[in-house]
This record gives structure tokens, sequence and C-alpha cells, in this order.
């Protein structure tokens, strides 16, 4: 736990955490080790499950819960079709906070309240929010398109204000916030905290290779950039020579690519055909997405796993905010959340005189 003064926010109370910074649930990266040293400092720390099989993921909570007495979340995929099997396991390990990177059913967000769960959604434009805030959402968490990985094209400095107005629950800033500052700005703007991911993956608690952390640290804002050719949703990371490649491939070499990697994923995942096909239906219903979209979806977790997990960037991709390009240190999670309230409080303090 650092030292920095307490900031209470509705987030703060609605989680129990010290601190109202969330560090996001990002695949490959957000495990235990990252997940508890977050906790540790005071933060929201939550654990990334889609790349879990149910039992991977039940192990890693008690991992995580080894490691730290202070509040922590998971993150699931609220179309999968074992996502029910997933709620359970956080209910009955006593996890405080679900979080989802797609608005979860009505039903969902019950079964969760009704164990005292709390429940925030990750949502990229004001209908949705509204639409979880009805169905009893206690926060939600609202991307901007400075936001890492899958990602809109409103900034956060739009979106933000217009969620605020529009929903009567906490909204957690995420999308461009790595400082004091900008958790200030977004407190200014009516959230109850910020959400980082790309600033808590360049941390020295990070299981990202070293090497992979050296080309984010090595990025300019210029370098960061959005592609459809990883799944064919637009999808936030540094510009390589792998996504240059990407974007020059064909369709059909796209397809035999997404056919290879979903075989790879079943594996390491543990599901079977028909679970990936039923998956792929779930992302399909009210989407326009085309099946070759669905099935290049298959290209995700792989393509990231190859950077986060064994370094090669010469054969993977590797999400990232925009605030990449302004990052050039890996403090511990500890040091970081300590320098982000210090910085904070820093601001605050100034405000009075600059009137």
């Amino acid at each position: 736990m650092t030292g920095a003064t307490a900031l209470p926010t509705a987030l703060t109370e609605l989680t129990g955490v010290r601190y109202p910074i969330v560090q996001t649930g990002m695949g490959w990266v957000a495990g235990p080790r990252l997940v508890s040293a977050s906790a540790n400092a005071g933060a929201l720390g939550i654990l990334a499950s889609a790349t879990m099989s149910v039992e991977q993921l039940r192990a890693a909570v008690r991992e995580v819960r080894s490691r730290t007495d202070a509040p922590f979340g998971v993150n699931l995929r609220a179309d999968a079709t074992d996502a029910g099997d997933r709620v359970q396991i956080i209910i009955d390990e006593g996890v405080r906070v679900a979080s989802f990177a797609l608005a979860p059913s009505k039903d969902l967000i019950t079964r969760l309240k009704d164990a005292g769960v709390v429940v925030i959604p990750s949502v990229g434009a004001q209908r949705h929010a509204e639409k979880v805030a009805a169905w009893g959402a206690d926060a939600v968490m609202v991307q901007g398109g400075e936001g890492g990985g899958h990602t809109g094209n409103v900034a956060t400095t739009v979106l933000l204000p217009q969620v605020v107005d529009a929903v009567d629950i906490p909204v957690i800033a995420a999308g461009g916030f790595h400082d004091g500052r900008g958790l200030v700005a977004a407190l200014a703007y009516g959230a109850a905290g910020i959400g980082m991911g790309t600033r808590f993956l360049l941390t020295s608690d990070s299981t990202v290779p070293d090497a992979v952390k050296a080309k984010y640290l090595a990025a300019t804002v210029k370098d960061v950039t959005v592609t459809t050719q990883v799944d064919g949703l637009p999808h936030r990371m540094l510009r390589t020579a792998m996504v240059d490649s990407l974007e020059r491939s064909g369709r059909a070499a796209s397809l035999l690519r997404a056919l290879r990697h979903a075989s790879a994923f079943r594996k390491e995942s543990g599901a079977s055909w028909s679970q990936l096909v039923r998956d792929g239906l779930a992302m399909k219903h009210g989407k326009e997405l085309s099946w070759s979209q669905v099935l290049l979806a298959a290209n995700t977790p792989m393509l990231l796993k190859a950077s986060m997990v064994e370094g090669r960037t010469d054969i993977g991709v590797m999400a990232s905010g925009q605030v990449a390009g302004l990052i050039e240190d890996l403090p511990s999670c500890s040091e970081l959340v300590e320098r982000i309230m210090a910085e904070a409080q820093e601001v605050l303090k100034r405000l009075p005189a600059a009137g």
C-alpha cells in the first residue's frame, strides 16, 4: 500500500479501494502478479479471464487472493458460452468486482448483484451506458478512442462528459490516462476515477517480456495506429512490420491465418470447435459482422500472446493506447500509483491559486 493521501470518490466507496484508479483487464497481461501488485498499491486490479479456461480462472483468482487482501475484480466476456460458469467462480470465490468488455445481460447483472458483487461494464457509447445502467449496473467504464485494443472513434474528452450527463451511476474514464493531471481532469469532467491499461502494462510488475516493453517505451504517439486487419474490427496497437504485413495480406491469406490461430486458441483454452462456433454466433448477434470477421476474431488472442507472453513481436501484435508515446519508464505499481496521487494532489493544490 502506498503512503499517498487517499482521494475518496464514488468509485473508492463502491469498491473499497484506496485510490480512484483501475488497472484494466488486458488479455495475457493482467494476470495474478500484476493484479495483486495493483491491488496492493491501492488501485483496483482487474484480472483478465478471456484467455483463460474456467479452471485456470479459478486458480488465478485464488493466486491473487493469496497475494493480497485488497479488493480486486475479474473481467469477463459477456458473450462467452461459459460466462455463467465464470460468474459462478466470481461468486464462489468472493471476488469484489465483475467487469465486462461487452454489455452483460440483465440476468447476469442481477445474478452478480444478488450475490453482492459490484458490476462494472465497459462501454464505448452513450447508448450502451444507458442500457447497462437501466439494467442495474453499479458503475460503468467508458473508453474513448485513445484507448488500446478494440476501440471507437470518439475521443474520451467528448465521450466522457456525454456519458456522465446521461447516467446516474459512477463513471470511470479510460483512454488516454497515465498521470495525476489526467486523473484530476477526469474528475473535473465528472468521472469517479480513471482506468489505465498501457500504463500498468509498462510497470516492473507486468509479466510482459522486457524486449516488448522496450518497444513500447521507444514508440512515439505517431507509432500507435488503428487497424481492422487483426480481427475485422478497429483495434489500436503499435505499428510494426507485422501490422504492415497484416494490412498487405489478401483475404484468402487472412482467413487461412485465422483458421490456424483458431485451432491454436482452441487447444490453448480447452474449448471445442462447437464452442468456438457458438461464441462466434454470440459475437455476431446484434452486430453487423460478416462470418469472415467472426473468423478473423480468432487472430486476436494468439497474435497478442505471441508478443505479450512469448516476446515474438515479429509474429505478434501489441495492443496499445496512444499514451504509449508519452511513457518513458517502468515503475512498480506501487511507485506508479504513489506518483499519480502525488501529482493529482499537487494539481488540486494549485487550482485555487489559478482562480
